[in-house]
């Protein structure tokens, strides 16, 4: 029986999306590096439809085996990859609300947070792969679900501290069409040429200028 083939019937014994396992070992994260490093090469050139399992063993120089010993199938790669960005991103966000001290920089800090993430997805042609394409991968669309709501509870602390005696599911809500609105400028923008793109951001930050203290009196 093939090599393919075996590993084909185990591959389908794991959850699609998550990797089989994380190496602990020198030699093994260096392999499970190099997996990541080509497939995101890979996406770069062709985009995440046209990533194929066959082509990562033949540029990474390894067998199926060996490929199919650290990730199941290539939703495996791809949610890695997604979640590696993501996390990225997070640490800004955070480093951003943490300078927060009253409503007078929340706003600074959003507009520091939509210049960042931009810049991090005009630099990741592979991250802005990914992201486009959770208009139609489950899978993505999930992550990306994650990561937002990630997003908005990091924001809802900051409210919560500056406004303890607010709703909680009023300042939720806030939270989170915040981070949704951010999002969505930031997902249009990227989509445009870079100086048509940074325009973009400009007149989104200009519009969305919200006086939190007088909207949360």
């Amino acid at each position: 029986m093939s090599e393919q083939v075996v590993a084909s019937r185990r591959r389908q014994q794991q959850h699609a999306g998550q990797p089989r396992r994380i190496p602990s070992q020198q030699r093994g994260r260096e392999r499970f590096e190099k997996i990541l490093a080509v497939a995101a090469e890979l996406i770069e050139s062709k985009g995440s439809d046209g990533l194929k399992m066959s082509e990562i063993v033949e540029k990474a120089g390894l067998s199926f085996g060996a490929l199919y010993q650290y990730f199941p199938d290539k939703s495996a790669i791809i949610r890695t990859l997604a979640e590696r960005f993501n996390e990225e991103g997070r640490r800004c966000v955070e480093a951003e609300l943490e300078k927060v001290a009253d409503a007078a920089a929340l706003q600074g800090a959003l507009a520091n947070i939509v210049d960042e993430y931009y810049a991090f997805f005009r630099r990741e042609p592979v991250m802005r792969d990914l992201w486009h394409a959770t208009h139609t991968d489950k899978l993505l669309q999930q992550i990306d679900a994650e990561d937002m709501e990630f997003h908005a509870r990091a924001f809802l602390a900051v409210l919560l501290r500056l406004w303890p005696d607010r709703d909680h599911g009023e300042l939720l809500a806030i939270a989170r069409l915040t981070m949704q609105l951010l999002a969505a400028a930031v997902r249009y923008a990227v989509s445009l040429d870079a100086e048509e793109g940074a325009r973009a951001i400009a007149l989104f930050k200009t519009m969305q200028v919200v006086d939190f203290s007088r909207l949360l009196g």
